[in-house]
Formats: structure tokens, sequence, C-alpha cells
């Protein structure tokens, strides 16, 4: 029996993945399990938004760290609310895809229908990378994974974007407040951030963004364009496990419930099999 499953998310000046997001999610569990804050009623609306369930909402203006906190705790209100009629609610960032490894022969719906023993799961964190010498530009017409060949295993987007039970999420999704997290061997968290530079260095000219304290981050983000030049490639399937199993036994020293950074070598080819799935 395939359980009933929503997504919710809040975007404000990015209708560049929120529409990949919509579509996504939307075919893998229906248009109107769909729940999205537009953060600010001077955004236009996406593609396909009276398909899904929207709200339009006034625009407060807060620093990077804040307006973290505000969204993660907006949004963990609201998942509890849908618990009383969903069984599985997953909070992402528009950027960010849930998906399940095409090897176990199962829809995403259908795996997440599965009888879980947590209170929220954690996919892997594959943050997908444009290579500046060999790639191209994306083409918005095509999927992203038939377009890039290399991502960062990232234990900043391992995180428990699901939840099967009401809970309380910290900053960005990164953890669950008071809870432990358990990652599942079938989940992928592919992050876009950085699929293409061009989108990237758009934003860090965002003066808004800027002014509310993203400069750091953005000057992080570039780096990895330079980590990729110089490192070489690892084939992703003889890092994956390994990987699971150090994020879960190394945690941060200040946030038991994060996993660390991971101390192996990160840059991988993603495998063919995920090639066009999103």
């Amino acid at each position: 029996m395939i359980k009933r499953i929503a997504a919710v998310s809040m975007c404000r000046n990015d209708s560049f993945f929120l529409e990949r997001w919509i579509s996504y999610y939307g075919k893998i569990l229906g248009y109107k399990n769909l729940y999205l804050f537009i953060d600010g009623i001077d955004q236009k609306l996406p593609l396909r938004a009276e398909k899904i369930n929207y709200f339009q909402i006034n625009h407060i203006k807060l620093n990077r760290l804040k307006g973290d906190r505000s969204r993660a705790k907006r949004i963990s209100e609201f998942a509890k609310e849908l618990h009383k009629r969903y069984d599985v609610v997953l909070a992402t960032d528009v950027d960010e895809f849930l998906v399940l490894d095409p090897n176990t022969g199962l829809k995403l719906n259908e795996y997440l229908s599965k009888n879980f023993i947590s209170s929220s799961l954690s996919a892997l964190g594959i943050d997908v990378t444009q290579h500046p010498t060999f790639e191209k530009s994306i083409d918005k017409k095509k999927s992203f994974l038939s377009q890039r060949k290399y991502a960062f295993i990232s234990d900043r987007y391992t995180k428990p974007v699901i939840s099967l039970e009401p809970l309380n999420w910290g900053s960005g999704f990164h953890r669950v407040k008071g809870k432990d997290f358990t990652i599942d061997p079938n989940l992928f968290l592919f992050h876009f951030g950085l699929v293409d530079i061009k989108i990237l260095k758009n934003k860090h000219k965002n003066n808004e963004l800027i002014s509310l304290g993203w400069n750091n981050h953005f000057k992080r983000r570039y780096k990895l364009y330079e980590k990729i030049k110089n490192q070489i490639p690892v084939e992703a399937d003889q890092l994956f496990e390994k990987a699971r199993e150090y994020f879960k036994k190394n945690r941060k020293f200040l946030a038991w419930n994060k996993p660390s950074s991971l101390k192996m070598p990160d840059l991988i080819k993603i495998p063919i099999r995920f090639k066009g799935l999103v």
C-alpha cells in the first residue's frame, strides 16, 4: 500500500530550481501533495503553481542565520499539521532532490511507503558541481544529471529531510532537534546549487543576499570549483557505503546530531544509472 507523502519547501527569487522542484516531486508524489511557501508578495508565481498548494507570504528581511532558523521553524510547524493527513513529509530546499537508487527496482513513493523504525531519515548528500574545464553551462530543457558527471559527497547535504512523525528541524533542515539521524542505505539527496557557475555568480551579485550575510557562503562554495580541478574523482560505488559509515560514527564537535566532514576522497563520478533522473 502506498502511503500518503507530502513535500514542502519555501522559495524566494529562484524560479530556475523551483520549476524543476515542482515538476520532479509533482510527478512522483502528485502535484496536490506539494506545499510551497512563496516568500514575498512581490514574487511571481512559478509555472504550474495552479497545480500545487502555495502560500504567498509577506517577506521579512532577516540575516542568513535568522532567516534559516525562521524558515525551519515555520516548516516544522506546518509539517506537524501535514502529519495529521500524511504518513511522510519531505522538507527540502528547491535545489535539493531526493533520489532513490535505481538498483532497488522501486519507485521513490513505493520505497518511502515501507515501515521504518526511526522518526526521520537522512539521504546521503551528493553536491553536484559543474566541472569548469570540461562541462558547459546547463541547458534548462534537459535533465541536470545528463549534463553533469561529478559531485562531492557532502556531510552538509546528508540531511534528515524525511520526517516519519512530527518533529522540529534545525536551520536548513540539517538536523532534527533533540534526535539522532538515520542514514538510509538507498536514498540520496542531490544538491544542485553548484550545477552552473553562472547561476552562482548571479546570486553573488544579488545585493539583498549580500546585505543579509551570504557573502562568505558564496566564497566557500566557489572554492569547490577550484577543488574539482585538482582532485581525481573516484568511482562512487566504492565510496557510498564507506561515507555512510563514516558519517554515522563521526559527529560534529558542537552538534552531535550532525555528521562530521568526510576525511577521505570525496569527489566522485556520478554512476551512470542516475543519468536523467533529475
